[in-house]
């Protein structure tokens, strides 16, 4: 907690960015989006969150975690049984998931706040693009008091919270992916680093896919695996071979293989993460097993509780959620689906605040949001539940609460994502054929 306070002295240091009054007084920063402005801001918050999160699970600040009074205790509680449980190889992933919870009901309390605020004329939307500092102490405040919640089943409770909202993000970050994708695409239309660009994802793709059958199979057994990395293969082939066919291409000139490329790296990524879950270790290298003393039933030491697929989706979670605070799509479709549109007073704004020389943060949202702030806010919710599954392996103790394992449940929950992504982007291909009479350019 000593390290959140620590932040508040940064805050200050940002001051023309938390409301009009403060700018008006400030020249260390270019005038910039209101609207912009706050998303940065907010996702600074979860960020922050974030990285204490990663500091809570890093083995040293873990032990720390047994001071805090009761913290451990009735760990054991299963339909009102009071067990003795050491639960002290499970703090930091304890930690984790409460933190997880302080920034969902964080952005949930502001989802709520912000329902139907049109303009910025609306009272509300001063509390979206102000009060910097009451909302970074409201954070602490949810923060320090989750972590008196009563432990007993509320780590096994929130796990399936968090699983959901991880689901529903990674189909988030698949249509980002595709607007990023598309994008780039008009961008180096006819550019022949585009082919190159195309052959490099493919060939990541094929090495990753024979990597996965040599370190995730074996010639005798692990039929799980060889099952759904040939599935998700034959899908990649399919959506591949959709994306150049003569009719797609005639309804949609820009589409091709560098989306269709993207697309299948990210899929085959989803399926590495999905087989570092599976709960055998006969087909799973990767797998480590906690039991509540603290000692271990894997190969690796202690310390290694993050694996590569984590660290992938710690980077892609960073890099989505950034995309989501500053991007409005180019694509008015993808703009429909993420509720956001530019504001028309938007361009006049920028030119009034160019025009007076002022560094500031200027209003671009008089005559209309240029971004839905309840749906902002709750992308951030379930991001903040993906990077809460996301640090701790999606792993949850067992029935008996002695040990800490990888469910199945993660490993179909991921793969279902994949298939849930594949199946949105073929329909972004075969959509203007099946309703010719919508606009889809």
């Amino acid at each position: 907690m000593g390290a959140c306070l620590g932040v508040c002295s940064l805050l200050s240091c940002v001051s023309c960015l938390c409301g009009s009054a403060p700018c008006l007084l400030c020249g260390c920063c270019p005038s910039a989006k209101n609207s912009t402005v706050s998303r940065l801001l907010f996702t600074f918050f979860l960020f922050l969150g974030t990285l204490v999160s990663i500091i809570m699970i890093i083995p040293g600040v873990e032990k720390e975690l047994h001071k805090l009074p009761g913290f451990c205790e009735g760990s054991g509680s299963v339909l009102g049984v009071q067990t003795r449980v050491d639960c002290s190889s499970f703090l930091g992933h304890k930690a984790v998931y409460r933190m997880g919870f302080a920034m969902a009901a964080f952005f949930f309390l502001f989802a709520a706040i912000m329902v139907c605020v049109r303009s910025s004329k609306d009272p509300r939307a001063a509390v979206q693009n102000g009060f910097w500092f009451f909302k970074f102490l409201v954070l602490v405040g949810i923060t320090v008091g989750v972590f008196y919640i009563p432990d007993g089943a509320f780590t096994s409770v929130w796990f399936y919270f968090g699983v959901v909202g991880s689901f529903l993000f990674i189909l988030i970050q698949l249509v980002l992916l595709i607007d990023f994708a598309h994008s780039w695409s008009q961008l180096w239309l006819r550019n022949a680093a585009l082919c190159i660009v195309t052959f490099i994802f493919y060939a990541t793709s094929i090495a990753a896919i024979v990597l996965l059958y040599v370190y995730y199979t074996k010639p005798e057994g692990c039929t799980e695996g060889k099952v759904l990395i040939s599935i998700n293969l034959i899908l990649c082939l399919i959506v591949s071979a959709v994306s150049i066919l003569p009719k797609i291409q005639d309804a949609q000139p820009h589409s091709g293989l560098l989306q269709a490329s993207l697309i299948t790296l990210y899929t085959i990524y989803i399926t590495w993460s999905a087989l570092a879950n599976v709960p055998t270790q006969a087909c799973n290298p990767t797998l480590l097993v906690r039991n509540s003393t603290g000692s271990e039933t894997a190969t690796q030491p202690l310390t290694t509780w993050w694996d590569a697929p984590s660290i992938v989706g710690l980077i892609i979670f960073i890099l989505c959620t950034l995309f989501i605070s500053v991007r409005s799509s180019d694509h008015p479709q993808v703009n429909k689906l993420m509720l956001t549109e530019e504001s028309a007073a938007s361009a006049g704004s920028e030119a009034a605040a160019v025009e007076s020389g002022l560094h500031r943060a200027y209003d671009n949202e008089q005559d209309g949001v240029s971004y839905n702030y309840t749906f902002f806010h709750l992308c951030l919710l379930l991001a903040a539940l993906y990077i809460m599954m996301t640090l701790t392996n999606w792993y949850r103790p067992d029935e008996s609460l002695q040990v800490l394992a990888s469910p199945w449940t993660a490993v179909w929950v991921k793969i279902c994502s994949s298939w849930a992504g594949l199946l949105l982007y073929l329909w972004t291909l075969v959509a203007p054929l099946v309703l010719p009479d919508r606009d889809f350019s």
